[in-house]
Parts: structure tokens; sequence; C-alpha cells
């Protein structure tokens, strides 16, 4: 398969296709708030953004009475963290296809 890809996109130069390669794998601002505020108590967001362990733990404290709230608090919080989780991630990604 990388063979067959490689072959189609010869003729891109290696810059051109470090960034089809960012794009189509970035995370976007808006997915990541349709995940909040759509699945946010269940920890979706989290899980988009591969912090699974705190997702995990949203998606357990959502199950109980108590949990709910303490998980509303937190999806409050989140929200305003999106922006600099997304930033961090969409930079490491743009660091691992630059390469070293």
């Amino acid at each position: 398969m990388s063979q067959q890809l490689n072959t189609r996109v010869q003729g891109v130069s290696s810059d051109a296709r470090a960034m089809m390669m960012y794009e189509a794998n970035k995370k976007s601002i808006v997915v990541a708030y349709l995940f909040w505020f759509f699945l946010g108590m269940f920890g979706a967001h989290r899980f988009y953004f591969g912090k699974t362990g705190s997702a995990i733990a949203q998606l357990i404290l959502t199950i109980t009475v108590i949990g709910s709230v303490v998980t509303f608090v937190w999806i409050i919080i989140d929200a305003f963290m999106i922006p600099d989780w997304l930033r961090a991630q969409n930079t490491m990604l743009a660091a691992q296809i630059a390469g070293p």
C-alpha cells in the first residue's frame, strides 16, 4: 500500500507531501467542540485528543449521581482547555511529520 501511495504522488515534493499528511491527520476544533457538547459527559472529547485515562474516569464518574456533578464541572473547565490541547496536538503532529 505504501509503495502504491508513493507511486501515485511521485511528482509531489516532500514539502507538499508533508503538508498533505498534516492536513489529513490534524485535529479539528469543530469536531472537538462537537464531541464536547454532545458527548462531553462521557469523555468523548478527551478520547479524541488521546487522553484515554481521564476520558475513562469521566465515563465512570458519569454513571454515578455524585460523579455526574463532578463531571459536569470538569467538562465546563475542559471547554476552556480544548484550544490548548488542539494547539499542542497539531504542533506535535507537525514536528513528527517534519522529522528530525
